[in-house]
Parts: C-alpha cells; sequence; structure tokens
C-alpha cells in the first residue's frame, strides 16, 4: 500500500508561489511521465486513512495468488524532497501505521486486510528520496519490533536513494550537478530551504541523522535496514555514508548501489533492468526478514 493525494484536479498554469534561489512555480503538470502497465494481475483502490484531512492511502493486492499462506504487509511512501507535488500529499510518518494498527485491532477490519489474508506480524515500510529520509525516521521512533503498535509488527525498513543533506558538499554532490531528476544549486538548496526551519536547515534531523540535533543511534536498537543508491546521484556519498555508520554501530544493515543510475532510476523508468534488479533485492530482503 502507499500514501497517495487522490483528490481530483484541474489543469492550471504555473503560478509564482515563492522567490526562492530564482522563481519557484507550481504546475499541475509533473515534469515527466511514467507510464502505467496493468496487466491485470493486481487491483487497487483507495480508502481514507485520515479523515480531519481528508487523506487517502491506495491499496494494492494480487487478483489471484499461487500461495494460501497470508500475504506480508508492504507500505511504501512516495517521495517529493518534502515540498513538492499537491499540498494534500499526506506527511504521515507514525498516522497512517497507527491506522494500520486499528485495522489489525478491528473485529471488522478493511476487506483487504482481513487476518486470513494479510500478515500484520510482517510489516515493511519502505520510502524514496525524502520519504527515505522519513522511512529511516520511522525506524528509529518505532523501534525493533514496533512494540507500541500491538498486533502489526514492523520487520524491516527499505530506504530508497535517502534525501539526506549537510552542511559540507560531498564529492558526488559537486561531480553531478547537472542530473535530469535532481541538481544541487537548483533543487536540493531549494528543498531544504522550503521544508527546514532556518535555524536548523542542514542539522534538521530528517535532514541530518548524524548530526547533534538527531537522535543518538550509538545504543539505539533497530530493525533491519536496506539501503538501494544510485550510483550517479549527487546524494550518493551521504547515502553510502548513511549504510557504513550504521553498519559501524553494529546494526543490521543491507546496502546496494546501482551503478551509472540517477536519483529515483526506479521511477523515471521502471521496466528497466536496473529497476527490476532493484526489485528483486527488496523481494529477496523481504523473505530473508519474514521469520
Amino acid at each position: 500500500m502507499s500514501s497517495m493525494n487522490v483528490s481530483a484536479s484541474t489543469a492550471t498554469p504555473p503560478y509564482e508561489i515563492d522567490e526562492c534561489q530564482g522563481v519557484l512555480r507550481r504546475s499541475s503538470k509533473p515534469s515527466f511521465d511514467v507510464p502505467v502497465d496493468d496487466d491485470g494481475s493486481v487491483v487497487w483502490r483507495d480508502v481514507v486513512f485520515d479523515p480531519v484531512h481528508n487523506l487517502h492511502l491506495r491499496l494494492y493486492k494480487l487478483v489471484a495468488s499461487t500461495s494460501s499462506a497470508k500475504l506480508s504487509i508492504f507500505y511504501y511512501i512516495h517521495g517529493e524532497g518534502f515540498c513538492i507535488g499537491s499540498r494534500t500529499w499526506p506527511n504521515p510518518l507514525i498516522t497512517v501505521v497507527k491506522w494500520l494498527q486499528a485495522q489489525a485491532l478491528a473485529e471488522n477490519p478493511d476487506p483487504w486486510l482481513t487476518h486470513d489474508a494479510a500478515d500484520f506480524s510482517k510489516v515493511f515500510i519502505s520510502g524514496d528520496s525524502a520519504r527515505g529520509n522519513i522511512a529511516h525516521n520511522l525506524a528509529v521512533q518505532l523501534g525493533p519490533g514496533s512494540p507500541d503498535l500491538a498486533l502489526v509488527q514492523v520487520k524491516g525498513y527499505v530506504v530508497l536513494v535517502p534525501f539526506f543533506g549537510g552542511t559540507v558538499r560531498t564529492s558526488s554532490g559537486c561531480q553531478y550537478l547537472l542530473v535530469r531528476f535532481v541538481n544541487y544549486n537548483i533543487n536540493l538548496s531549494r528543498f531544504w530551504r522550503l521544508f527546514a526551519p532556518i535555524e536548523a536547515m542542514m542539522d534538521h534531523p530528517l535532514i541530518n541523522p548524524f548530526r547533534p540535533a538527531s537522535p543518538s543511534l550509538e545504543h539505539m536498537k533497530l530493525d533491519p535496514i536496506l539501503v538501494l543508491v544510485a550510483g550517479s546521484d549527487l546524494l550518493k556519498e551521504r547515502q553510502e555514508e548513511y549504510a557504513q555508520r550504521l553498519k559501524k554501530l553494529g546494526k543490521k544493515v543491507q546496502y546496494a548501489e546501482f551503478e551509472g543510475q540517477e536519483h529515483c532510476f526506479f521511477i523515471i523508468n521502471h521496466t528497466s533492468q536496473p529497476a527490476e534488479a532493484l526489485m528483486n533485492i527488496i523481494k529477496q530482503f523481504i523473505s530473508e526478514n519474514s521469520n
């Protein structure tokens, strides 16, 4: 399942909402198109998880399963640099996970999440780009096995090309200044400025998990974390450092890098060989950590 906005939108021309290192413009049309390949094997529908703010998530399930075993739950949080996209895209943190807990405790849960279909003891949380940062912070907030979620047990986290930053520019940040999806001078500084309080900026815990303002991870237990990185991502060194430092602290971390790929390559070209390889690594991670 994934968090998303399902409100109908009308096409409106871009308009200026802020002067930020140039002009920031908002548009109803994304900068790239992602085709939908529907082979009929999966169905989906939208449900409200936060009625106060009218926030929805999208549930997916197989039309037919080859196994009678209950399915693990994979929760995917869409990335958006903390500030692009629709204002109604949810910034869920714990809210949607609590919704899942409510389903696990309910006598009559969502029909796609009944106890004979969904395995609430095998939940995996993932996020790409800025939401990769949120996946990390959920791992810190929930702790190993997510004890505060009653019947819901998180087994692991998939952190995809996280949007980590810092006050010192890395060599990869200098080398890959003009990749298609993000670049340092135009995108990253702007996104961080729009999101973080100016007094915190690059030291905000959602941007830099190892700065003094961030929770100390030294003695903290964490569920297994899979870190997936694009080799030509200007954020690569921050992402690699994240995985290395967690390993040095004794955390269970897996790391995979896709040479020559750019930020969020698996979204831009989701049928490519590297994107398929990434999916296989995620499947293996889920299988290895489901016991």
